[in-house]
């Protein structure tokens, strides 16, 4: 009747070892560099200009997040960072300008030329999805 508590008993008091085997002592590392370094699949393998110690005390970028405010934007964020402007929102909408995609380029695929847009669902196809295809064969 108490057969499972009695199994969940032994069990407990049996010497368990575990599965996974750790090489060496666990230990923090006493010392960690922590300055920068470039990404090991960036296309350059070194760091931006701005980021390099001899650089570094010449340039305004003291951390990461000043270096990222003043990075290269694409798109239309791109005209808002200018000397002495006030950074990111700092122009409207409008002072941008239109948006518009470089000849070649779409926003939308209905903006593509007919061979490349979606074909049609007709009903029959919509049919056999709703049912699984099971219609199909009626």
């Amino acid at each position: 009747m108490f057969a499972t508590k009695v199994l969940r008993q032994a069990a407990q008091h049996a010497e368990r070892t575990p599965s996974i085997k750790f090489i060496g002592k666990r230990s923090i590392p006493s010392s960690v560099d922590h300055t920068p370094q470039p990404h090991p699949a960036s296309p350059t393998h070194s760091l931006p200009s701005s980021f390099t110690s001899a650089a570094s005390e010449q340039s305004s970028h003291h951390s990461f997040s000043t270096y990222r405010d003043h990075a290269q934007q694409f798109g239309p964020l791109r005209k808002t960072i200018k000397s002495g402007s006030a950074g990111i929102g700092g122009q409207s909408g409008f002072e941008l300008g239109p948006v518009a995609p470089p000849t070649g380029i779409f926003f939308d695929r209905n903006e593509l030329p007919a061979r490349f847009r979606r074909a049609p669902i007709s009903l029959a196809e919509i049919e056999a999805v709703e049912t699984g295809g099971a219609a199909a064969f009626s």
